[in-house]
């Protein structure tokens, strides 16, 4: 039966796309309407509600002095970790991450690596043998597409107001966790040669792929993300990076105004 409702659906949007219009109304590259509430988790050192559309996303940060990487003795350490709540969506599950979890948590842990936002040796304590661990948790609270995007605003949101719990271990007073960049996650679907941004879940459903590309404040792009069988030809990936470098802009003023 859910393949039957798949194909009907599949065709329904199928036929939308060949009208130029979406499921829920909006353009091509129209996001949903974005909401961030900073600080909503007390006995955490940083913490971010994000709300895209009704998708939505619970971030929190936690920080604790630690051993370094060998490899890296005078660097701190960045800890990704997402849990898929089983009601946020039917396809997920108890247990260990999955895929998607896996996935998710790479994203958000590339993008805030990979635009040097926080700078791992100002988390150095004493350089080889200790450093401030940084924990990023991310829980999916709701599934209604696109968590990627939400769960890298999220991510980043309680990192700004994460406040380095210093005192707590006898390294003097507390202070606010500098912050050097915010990268923005943005997400388009290929499907019927249709790009489209910001996709719901349905139309996650029925994308033959997606891209997620990752950029830094000055336009540079930081990471990126394909999932899916589909291909994506050379004008179409030049034509989704241009068009997240200017939605990416547009979240981060949003972003700035939380």
């Amino acid at each position: 039966m859910s393949s039957v409702i798949s194909e009907i659906k599949k065709d329904f949007i199928y036929n939308l796309l060949i009208k130029g219009e979406r499921i829920d109304g909006r353009k091509f590259d129209q996001y949903r309407e974005i909401s961030i509430e900073r600080d909503v988790i007390r006995k955490a050192e940083g913490s971010a509600l994000v709300k895209l559309g009704s998708s939505q996303v619970l971030v929190g940060v936690k920080m604790q002095p630690g051993e370094p990487f060998q490899d890296s003795p005078n660097r701190g350490v960045i800890i990704t970790n997402a849990e898929l709540v089983p009601l946020a969506s039917p396809s997920f599950e108890p247990g260990p991450p999955n895929e998607v979890g896996i996935e998710l948590a790479r994203l958000v842990d590339r993008g805030v690596r990979e635009s040097k936002a926080l700078d791992l040796e100002a988390l150095c304590i004493e350089p080889g043998k200790k450093v401030w661990i940084v924990f990023i948790d991310v829980h999916i609270l709701d599934d209604c597409g696109n968590i990627l995007d939400a769960a890298s605003l999220g991510a980043i949101a309680a990192l700004l107001c994460t406040k380095v719990p210093a005192s707590r271990f006898g390294l003097g007073e507390d202070y606010i966790l500098p912050i050097r960049d915010i990268p923005i996650a943005t997400t388009a679907i290929e499907f019927s040669d249709v790009l489209m941004f910001d996709p719901g879940v349905e139309e996650e459903a029925i994308a033959n792929t997606k891209l997620t590309v990752i950029t830094t404040t000055n336009g540079d792009i930081c990471g990126m993300q394909k999932s899916g069988t589909g291909m994506l030809n050379p004008e179409q990936v030049y034509r989704i990076i241009d068009i997240a470098c200017e939605k990416a802009k547009e979240i981060r003023e949003k972003f700035l105004e939380a």
